[in-house]
């Protein structure tokens, strides 16, 4: 359970509900309740080719560059030629230059709002900076240009001085006037915007200021500075920003013109849908107010007492049903009064009255090929329902239950034929009918056929009567071992809501950056696929953790990506199979993106790869290795096949043009692709003796396994993140790429290469613990697979911190709703942090099944059930005072079982079905 005192005041203390296709946001407000939602199909853009065609040619001469040693000079080529292709890339300059000329000219008119004399008392007011861009006070989505006016008052004592007027950053570009002139301008969100004003355009007293801001795509204004020196202010030449005086506030501002042309984009982003308002008047001063998510059910609660009355209302988001519900009741008959709207943050929106019932949210994706539509339906016992203009009026019902359903056009990432209509009326004609009490016993039905698969109780403390954000406040300080039991289920919880099965002709798409909840019109890094580890991590607990149908929606994804990602080999690599780069979309773009020192990454099939194998290793479900997993994984190594050279000076095969993602540019070699080439081949072999099939592509993957780059271990006794030593000890990036063949690869074990895992150790020590939340939770599986559970907790404790604490925000860590924050979210983390844990306890990866290889001090007594191995076995571990005290292991497959303890080993042979049972000495009970 995670439940609160008070409602939610930021969308990351709203608690999270989802069916795997929609999504929402429970704020639980007493007067003015709130719940966003998201529908997991709702993207920018359209079905296009990202493919460049023509871009291998230029590959020889990016290689050649690199293999000089000339890597600026690669990336510029690679910059200019080889990136995929952008949205509007034809027409977007000509565009822009006569928008840009149109919106300038108004600073030249005759009434211009740069002029001293301006009139902008009608002009609405904004409080700056703000940090996270003008999208955080109201102006969602805007993009375009935007005036603002202020003032400041100059001291007789700095008369004929000239001074500096300090705007701090600016998204993206601005044009800065004083008293009428034009005094400076500037682009981009790195310069601190600091104009010197010379004296003789100054004036004792008032002196006016108009900026106009032009953004033409993503957060937009001012956006103020990363450090306590004072902004906005305006100071002597030559002196400090303390010394100065403050421009007013708050600014004044007018939108000029928010429709600039669409912006070249490489890939699309995740969009909101709606948001559903929920408007009770004088129910008076509430107390006793709870709100609360039972993880458990899948239903968030918020319950409080206001004028004598005691008021419930119930959330959830049913699979069964296609719909999330609300349920309102009261413990007094009629007292169910409030009103219901839909809104939207999409400019092009629309609500209308279908019956006497209901009411519909049309949506239009800008500049995209996209469109919504939302049901909003209620029902009630006794009281009165009306529909006034665009919004519900329910008044003196005794309970009463909304139905919210949405839908799009989209069918595949090739078509955007579909009826949005389609998804938002179908459930409705099953719902009018059917009973609240119906409608939640089908979904907890559903939910727990998944979720009650697997429990777990790591011990109990006082903590756990505490507040979920007091219990993250107190973590660090007082033992709260059933924080980490909560964790590790919110996971599975969150799994189960972004990431369903399809079912009903329901479409699946995998869980993304953000799960499937995303507020902003322009999310962080689009809310996409990022494939260099996002997206993996993500399925992480999957199979592991009894949840093996929530990796169904990537196995569908990837299937199509790979046919996307044939057309990029060719383009790009004239190389057979398929590969995907570094992000994709719902459109399944598989081209470079964004930058040729991080976006050039040919790692994403081999990794998307390792999980279909990983569902092979924990099911052995020969069918799906035959007939959906091998036939993309061998694709996948052709790739590479064709892709992989000689290197001029090692004689290895190597990588080349690629990256240890997002670190140290573009590259030849580096260690991590090695990792993942060597592990695909390995699986691509191990799959086709299996199958008895392909001895031919066999035979030439064994033959260039051992020829691949080997993994180094460089001067400072570390694992070498590239093929030369240049590794930094005091390098601290996030990422720790070239550690993949630690976990979740087989690369580099304790049994095989003790040497490269200690090296790795070595690597990880350097690169230290502190890191972003998704950063944090991968170094949390890192220490359980070097089997130190102890500093695996201290990593814990690190994702536990509070990114939102009385002192301000923090790093990486955990908001009050135990979203991972990056900052800012990203549910990556929460997903590795589940993993992490079950790592601590169980480890499969070689060839035992490892028993309670990392377990922490922290938890020395407990039980877990329904925890899954390679090979098909699930067991139940309990543990006492440090030490294992019984196994019990279920086989599903009929596969030979090594279970390890310490030093203990035990090997069986087992029958589908059978359990098998040991004591804490590995002996048979």
């Amino acid at each position: 359970m995670l439940w609160y005192r008070q409602p939610a005041k930021q969308w990351v203390e709203a608690l999270p509900i989802g069916n795997g296709r929609l999504g929402g946001m429970v704020f639980g407000g007493v007067e003015n309740d709130h719940i966003q939602f998201n529908e997991a199909t709702l993207w920018t853009g359209e079905p296009r080719e990202y493919q460049r065609e023509g871009a291998a040619q230029y590959l020889p001469n990016i290689r050649r560059l690199l293999a000089e040693g000339k890597q600026a000079e690669a990336e510029v080529l690679a910059q200019a030629n080889f990136m995929g292709r952008q949205t509007n890339e034809a027409n977007y300059v000509p565009q822009k230059e006569a928008w840009f000329a149109k919106v300038r000219k108004l600073a030249d008119a005759t009434v211009s709002p740069a002029a001293v004399a301006f009139e902008e008392r009608t002009w609405k007011t904004m409080a700056v900076p703000t940090a996270d861009g003008w999208e955080r006070t109201g102006l969602e989505g805007l993009d375009g240009a935007v005036w603002f006016r202020t003032s400041f008052d100059l001291p007789q004592a700095w008369a004929g001085k000239d001074v500096v007027l300090d705007l701090g950053r600016i998204r993206d570009q601005d044009f800065t006037y004083l008293n009428g002139k034009l005094v400076g301008t500037s682009e981009g969100i790195a310069k601190n915007r600091r104009y010197t004003i010379p004296a003789a355009h100054l004036r004792v007293g008032t002196n006016q200021v108009a900026i106009q801001v032009i953004n033409l795509f993503d957060k937009g204004g001012f956006i103020g500075v990363k450090t306590n020196q004072p902004t906005f202010v305006v100071y002597p030449d030559g002196q400090k920003p303390a010394d100065g005086v403050p421009l007013k506030q708050p600014f004044r501002y007018w939108i000029q013109d928010d429709d600039p042309p669409a912006s070249p984009r490489y890939q699309a982003d995740y969009q909101p849908f709606g948001d559903l308002w929920l408007r009770f008047n004088g129910q008076g001063q509430a107390t006793n107010y709870r709100r609360e998510l039972a993880i458990s059910t899948a239903i968030s609660r918020v319950t409080y007492l206001a004028s004598g009355v005691h008021f419930t209302r119930e959330y959830l988001a049913s699979a069964p049903g296609q719909a999330i519900a609300i349920h309102l009741t009261a413990d007094k008959p009629g007292k169910i009064t409030f009103d219901a709207t839909l809104d939207s943050p999409h400019k092009a929106y629309s609500v209308r009255k279908v019956d006497k019932q209901t009411i519909a949210l049309s949506v239009q994706v800008r500049n995209g090929a996209l469109r919504g539509e939302s049901m909003l339906h209620i029902q009630t016992q006794k009281g009165q329902i009306t529909v006034s203009g665009d919004k519900l009026v329910i008044s003196g019902a005794d309970e009463a239950t909304l139905y919210l359903t949405a839908g799009t056009n989209f069918k595949s990432y090739k078509d955007v034929s579909g009826d949005p209509a389609v998804l938002s009326q179908r459930p409705l004609q099953m719902l009018r009918t059917q009973r609240f009490d119906a409608s939640r016993a089908a979904h907890i039905r559903e939910y727990q056929a998944y979720f009650n698969t697997l429990s777990l109780d790591l011990g109990h403390s006082a903590s756990e009567q505490l507040p979920t954000d007091v219990r993250l406040q107190q973590f660090e300080k007082a033992a709260d071992p059933s924080l980490l039991s909560l964790y590790l289920q919110y996971g599975r919880y969150l799994l189960l809501s972004a990431s369903r099965p399809g079912r009903n002709g329901v479409l699946a798409q995998p869980a993304n950056l953000q799960g499937i909840w995303n507020d902003l019109l322009t999310p962080p890094w689009g809310s996409k696929y990022t494939t260099n580890i996002n997206l993996e991590m993500n399925y992480w607990p999957a199979e592991m953790l009894n949840l093996s149908a929530c990796h169904e929606p990537m196995f569908q994804a990837i299937e199509e990506i790979a046919e996307s990602g044939r057309k990029t080999a060719k383009a790009h690599y004239n190389a057979r199979g398929w590969v995907l780069h570094h992000n994709t979309d719902l459109w399944h773009g598989t081209a470079p993106i964004n930058a040729s020192n991080h976006g050039i990454w040919v790692g994403g099939g081999a990794w998307v790869a390792h999980h279909l194998w990983d569902h092979y290793r924990y099911t052995q479900d020969q069918a799906f290795l035959k007939n959906r997993a091998y036939p993309i994984m061998k694709e996948a190594a052709r790739f590479f096949v064709d892709f992989l050279v000689k290197d001029p000076k090692t004689g290895w095969l190597i990588s080349t043009p690629s990256n240890s993602p997002e670190h140290g540019g573009l590259v030849a070699g580096p260690t991590m692709d090695h990792q993942l080439i060597r592990d695909l081949f390995k699986n691509c072999i191990a799959a086709s003796e299996t199958l008895g099939t392909d001895a031919a592509l066999r035979d030439t993957l064994q033959t260039m396994y051992p020829q691949i780059a080997p993994n180094q271990i460089g001067k400072h006794g570390q694992l070498q993140e590239w093929l030369p030593d240049s590794d930094d000890p005091k390098d601290t990036h996030r990422h720790v790429s070239h550690l993949w063949g630690v976990h979740p690869g087989t690369d580099i074990t304790w049994d095989d290469t003790p040497d490269l895992m200690k090296a790795a150790r070595q690597s990880l020590l350097e690169r230290g613990d502190e890191g972003t939340g998704w950063s944090l939770a991968w170094k949390i599986n890192f220490w359980a697979r070097f089997r130190d559970g102890d500093h695996a907790y201290t990593m814990l404790k690190l994702l536990f911190r509070p990114a939102i604490s009385p002192e301000g925000l923090t790093g990486g860590g955990s908001y009050p709703n135990l979203f991972d924050a990056h900052p800012p979210f990203q549910i990556d983390g929460n997903f590795g942090g589940a993993s992490g844990i079950a790592e601590m306890l169980l480890q499969s990866q070689g060839k035992t099944i490892d028993l309670l290889p990392a377990l922490p001090a922290a938890l020395p007594t407990g039980h877990i059930n329904g925890l899954c191995a390679a090979g098909g076995f699930v067991l139940n571990i309990r543990w006492q005072n440090g030490k294992l005290a019984g196994v019990d292991v279920t086989s599903k497959a009929g596969q030979p079982c090594t279970l390890r303890y310490g030093g203990k080993q035990v090997r069986i042979t087992t029958a589908a079905g059978n359990t098998y049972r040991f004591d804490g000495e590995l002996q048979v009970l």
